[in-house]
């Protein structure tokens, strides 16, 4: 799909701010609210945007602990990396999962209320994967920055035209 500039403008304003209103839109890309609409129906049918969401305290609902979790596998056949995948993807402790190159194979960054729920997680992980090498645990001290945002410089926009 070919983005042009109207199109990057509209996506970095709605990352940042997806409560933006399509008159608001209009008025800071130059279009009108249906023109917005239309842009947005197809920038999301297309996929390019992927989900509207909003970002949620961990703590503020009593997921105390956050984990970032590296995963080494026996062998990473296509196979096995495919069953964990989807396996990994029906856990609601994991906010993001990243199939990757270097010393792990799987990266997870994991929420969980406390400890004793973290070691619930790994252990049902390890029993539905005999797959498991290694795994290693980071526990988040302090997040301070958190979100979605992709840089979208004027670089990309040019590109387009």
């Amino acid at each position: 799909m070919q983005l042009d500039k109207i199109d990057f403008r509209l996506l970095d304003l709605v990352q940042r701010d997806n409560r933006l209103c399509s008159e608001q839109l209009g008025r800071k890309v130059g279009l009108s609210a249906s023109g917005v609409q239309r842009r947005l129906k197809r920038l999301r049918s297309t996929g390019v945007i992927e989900a509207d969401v909003s970002i949620i305290s961990p703590k503020a609902i009593g997921r105390n602990v956050t984990a970032v979790v590296l995963i080494s596998l026996e062998r990473a056949r296509a196979d096995t990396v495919d069953r964990l995948k989807r396996q990994i993807s029906k856990m609601p402790e994991v906010m993001s999962a990243f199939y990757v190159t270097g010393l792990a194979d799987l990266v997870l960054l994991v929420t969980v209320n406390d400890m004793e729920d973290y070691e619930r997680f790994a252990r049902r992980l390890s029993e539905e994967s005999s797959d498991i090498k290694r795994i290693e645990t980071m526990v988040v001290m302090d997040r301070f920055k958190a979100g979605f945002t992709l840089p979208i410089g004027l670089h990309r926009m040019v590109l387009s035209d």
